[in-house]
């Protein structure tokens, strides 16, 4: 594909396919996104494609192993690349030599059937690809780039062909015109591909991370394996300096690991057995045996690389504008050129100079750099975000992202680290600490939660501590999302959780309610254990979970925005209070269910704002789902990730301003680039039209249009957060 036309018509040709939904192409990527509600024979796709005049090949799978003789072999007739602009300028050089030497007072010019003999491979056997294209786009009653250079080069070697034999002693011939045109355009085309190349240099960042071995241990033996036959519940063998070759838990030894280019940390961190690791990431000094979770098309890698892939293929909104222009664009252009044409030579009576203004029309006007204007910002906008550890779901998301007005947080293992330990048990009068936490590590046995897994964790330090207390056993366990516990243990019916649910139980808490009101002023989180049957509250236990470093700089940073925050959490009002202060958040709103979350984020979005929600657990879904732009930290949940636009590789809360700061960024850069593509034709074509510009200066300018776009695209992969103050 050579410009927007082209993504129409291939856009148009797959849309007719029976049983295609949707497809967005993309110009930069070069790839097509096909969407169905049933299954698609693909051999369909590609004959639709096929007919349209280009060619299609499903991509390779995310991490397949590849090889050079997997590539398609491709048959050209002439050089493609570099190699055909060299031999493009050598064979023009002597064309345009003529007005060189005219600067320095020399007068010299060459023989006409010289200048056909120069010219005529530049015209019919290097851009040949104009022909080729162009006749494709005529049988598809289309147009595009190619048609425009085609016609307007072709008009200018012909005219110049007629006037070598027609035009008497002395012609005015303009090979030099159509074959420096020609020229211009393979090399822009040149210098476009190659910047296409560096705007995808973060996918193949990421596909290098991958080993092609692994070191496998079975039966006690360690094996070198392709990494294709590793198998989840395998163990690998990660020597010192190494990358790891798949996702997996730690089982034996500990290292630091740098993760640097998956998690866009810039210190190796420390892990030892029981922590994750992620295939990719480099083993720093220690030898590691890493029991395999994930392989393949499941791993952490494949999954990164497939968001960026999507992201990069897929369209922003403000795209939808450029393709309505560019379908009505070249038909557009061709009737300019057939005006500028009929103009000046009825005017004028001057044919030459007719369709030589013709000519400087069709080649002006080439829609190149429209197609490339957003797409190519996209790409290195999610590129370097990937780099940085900011995963872009799709472009929606990027565009959005730079409208933001309010974050709104979650708390815990947003804000704080979410690893929460029992600070405080208070029994109630004839009740002991011991059985308060028996019978609290009883209900929450096999539970996820972060307090569960404090009060387990307490449970059992106690139990090896004195030998007392031995475990309980609970029954008809039920989980109340956003209130607590209910369960049956010792034949007695035990709720266990937070004020709410006392409420709902209809449970007295005035025996420890002043205890508990100043354990949350404190900044703790109180949970109640209470028999609602029978002896009613039992005693509380209060949980102490610290905030994570970058917190308050993170919220600092977005006031520096401009951006407004707000806390949500399902904590009571006096913790979330504590930590709204100590972070500096505007605005703190507590005792939150999933569902009031999810209300309270609908409630705030407005026609002039745009919401963010963060959040990392399973009760932040429907929040992060009716967000304007859900954000959501990888350290969490898979169905937050799910429900999320953005995903943070890591779970540093300042990456949620270095989101919004890339977002704004890249939409800055489609605005320019928008600007650029459309400054040119603007100022272009009317100056063509009056015959103000020569079609060797047109051409140029349009091949410095599609390259100037995409240099300023890739400005952006200079981007890095910023650091806090």
């Amino acid at each position: 594909m050579s410009c927007a036309s082209c993504v129409g018509r291939v856009e148009r040709v797959l849309a007719a396919v029976p049983g295609v939904d949707k497809v967005s192409v993309n110009l930069a990527t070069e790839m097509a996104r096909v969407e169905s509600a049933r299954p698609l024979d693909f051999a369909l796709l590609k004959q639709a494609v096929d007919k349209a005049g280009y060619a299609a090949s499903l991509p390779e799978p995310v991490l397949a192993p590849t090889s050079p003789s997997a590539a398609p072999a491709r048959v050209s007739p002439a050089p493609g690349g570099g190699v055909a602009v060299i031999l493009a300028a050598l064979f023009s050089l002597p064309l345009i030599l003529p007005m060189l030497l005219e600067l320095a007072g020399v007068h010299w010019m060459p023989d006409g059937r010289m200048q056909l003999l120069l010219a005529t491979p530049v015209q019919f056997w290097l851009g040949a690809r104009f022909y080729r294209a162009g006749w494709l786009a005529v049988r598809a009653r289309s147009g595009n780039m190619d048609l425009l250079v085609a016609l307007g080069t072709s008009a200018a070697y012909f005219l110049s062909l007629y006037q070598l034999f027609a035009g008497g002693a002395m012609p005015h011939l303009y090979f030099e015109a159509s074959a420096v045109v020609v020229t211009l355009v393979l090399l822009g085309k040149w210098l476009e591909a190659r910047a296409k190349r560096q705007t995808a240099e973060a996918i193949r960042a990421l596909q290098t991370l991958r080993p092609e071995s692994a070191r496998v241990r079975r039966d006690g033996q360690d094996t070198d394996l392709a990494i294709g036959e590793v198998r989840v519940g395998d163990l690998i063998v990660v020597r010192p300096g190494e990358r790891i070759a798949a996702d997996g838990v730690v089982a034996e030894g500990g290292s630091h690991v740098d993760e640097a280019l998956i998690t866009g940390e810039s210190l190796p961190v420390a892990r030892h057995p029981g922590d994750r690791v992620t295939g990719g990431a480099i083993n720093g000094e220690g030898l590691l045996v890493v029991r395999v979770t994930a392989v393949g098309a499941e791993s952490t890698l494949a999954r990164i690389i497939r968001l960026v892939e999507d992201a990069q293929a897929a369209k922003a909104p403000v795209q939808h504008l450029v393709d309505r222009v560019s379908a009505i664009f070249v038909p557009v252009v061709l009737a300019i050129a057939l005006l500028t044409f009929a103009g000046w030579w009825l005017i004028g009576g001057d044919a030459e100079r007719a369709i030589i203004n013709a000519v400087a029309v069709l080649v002006i006007a080439c829609p190149c750099a429209l197609g490339l204007a957003t797409p190519a910002a996209i790409m290195a906008g999610t590129g370097v975000a990937a780099r940085h550890g900011i995963l872009i779901k799709d472009a929606e998301a990027l565009e959005l992202a730079h409208r933001i007005t309010t974050v709104a947080f979650d708390k815990t293992g947003t804000l704080t680290a979410g690893q929460p330990s029992l600070a405080v048990l208070a029994p109630a009068p004839g009740v002991t600490e011991a059985r308060l936490l028996q019978l609290a590590a009883a209900i929450q046995r096999g539970s996820e939660h972060a307090l569960a897994r404090a009060v387990q964790q307490a449970a059992a330090g106690t139990h090896s501590a004195t030998g007392a207390g031995a475990p309980l056993a609970a029954s008809d366990v039920t989980a109340l999302p956003g209130r607590g516990v209910v369960a049956t243990v010792d034949g007695e019916r035990l709720v266990l959780g937070n004020t709410r649910l006392m409420r709902e139980q209809g449970v007295a808490l005035s025996a420890l309610s002043e205890r508990a009101d100043v354990l949350e002023r404190e900044g703790h989180t109180v949970s109640w254990l209470a028999a609602p049957g029978g002896a009613g509250v039992l005693g509380l236990l209060a949980f102490a979970d610290r905030a994570k470093p970058q917190s308050r700089q993170a919220v600092q940073a977005l006031h520096a925005l401009g951006i407004d925050t707000i806390l949500l959490t399902g904590d009571n009002q006096g913790s979330a209070d504590a930590v709204g202060r100590e972070l500096g958040v505007q605005r703190v709103i507590a005792n939150m269910l999933p569902a009031d979350k999810a209300s309270t984020i609908a409630a705030l979005r407005t026609p002039q704002s745009c919401i963010a929600m963060v959040g990392d657990g399973i009760n932040d879904a429907p929040a992060l789902a009716a967000a304007d732009v859900g954000i959501a930290m990888s350290s969490g949940t898979d169905v937050a990730m799910h429900a999320a636009g953005i995903t943070l590789m890591r779970g540093d809360p300042a990456l949620v301003a270095a989101a919004i700061d890339i977002s704004r960024r890249s939409y800055n850069k489609i605005r320019q680039n928008l600007f650029w593509a459309f400054i040119y034709n603007l100022i272009g074509i009317p100056l063509a039209v009056f015959g103000l510009l020569n079609p060797m200066v047109a051409g140029g300018a349009m091949a410095l249009s599609s390259v100037s776009v995409i240099s300023n695209a890739l400005l952006l992969r200079r981007w890095q957060p910023k650091e806090p103050a």
